[in-house]
């Protein structure tokens, strides 16, 4: 495991509004998060839509290896001029890492170049989310299943591009499906989706949900490649005929 700089960016809406929210993660969404990376051994710190160019610079998204991205509420609230930097980011190698109702953020659905929407229903139902791809390094340690006893129903039609991997396909009580675990590569970097993660269900806590988000971090940081050419350019050498 390589130590990397991670950036956990959290809308920060539902725990200010929700007191069972702030019951189930009293650091907030985000400090749950950083709290089990941190532990991983990354150097985590955490950006809130609040803040200030929503915790957001131009020198901390060029040192950040990977940001993940929980939002719900207040999508529209982020700024798209900083929407734009860290898709640029992206492009030049920062793994992104979408959770749960950051389908819908401006980030991801640019990203995607779709609606990005589906079904959904809350209704405490039982999730069982399917490993499909047991060897890919997301889901590596972690079984044929993860289930969650609660959680939020996400059903398809997702309308988003084929995936570049399918990786986790869930299951709901309901008899719903949804592609739950999926991974794209846009310019020089990588994005995974991960589904799970409703704000008042502790599903965050839960240590194969947290094993799949840092087997997820190590396979999105891009280290050491080299940037393509671009642009107008001269032959690599000229061909002669023979004789």
């Amino acid at each position: 495991m390589i130590n990397m700089k991670v950036l956990v960016w959290n809308e920060n809406r539902h725990e200010q509004k929700n007191p069972k929210v702030r019951e189930v993660y009293p650091e907030g969404i985000h400090g749950a998060l950083r709290q089990f990376l941190e532990e991983a051994g990354h150097d985590v710190s955490t950006a809130t839509l609040d803040e200030e160019n929503h915790g957001l610079s131009d020198a901390r998204l060029d040192e950040t290896d990977v940001l993940l991205w929980w939002g719900h509420l207040s999508h529209d609230e982020v700024s798209d001029a900083w929407v734009e930097k860290v898709k640029q980011r992206v492009l030049e190698g920062m793994g992104l890492l979408v959770l749960h109702s950051g389908h819908f953020s401006k980030i991801f659905k640019t990203l995607m170049g779709t609606s990005c929407d589906l079904k959904w229903r809350e209704a405490d139902e039982t999730e069982r989310l399917w490993v499909v791809d047991p060897t890919h390094p997301i889901v590596e340690g972690i079984g044929s299943f993860i289930e969650l006893e609660k959680e939020e129903m996400y059903g398809e039609h997702f309308d988003i591009p084929t995936p570049d991997e399918l990786l986790l396909l869930s299951w709901f009580e309901g008899g719903e499906v949804f592609r739950s675990g999926v991974t794209y590569k846009r310019g020089r970097g990588k994005i995974f989706y991960f589904r799970p993660g409703h704000e008042t269900y502790p599903t965050y806590h839960q240590p194969q949900i947290q094993q799949v988000i840092k087997n997820a971090v190590n396979w999105l940081a891009v280290k050491d490649t080299v940037k393509p050419t671009y642009g107008n350019h001269q032959p690599i050498a000229s061909i002669k005929p023979k004789g």
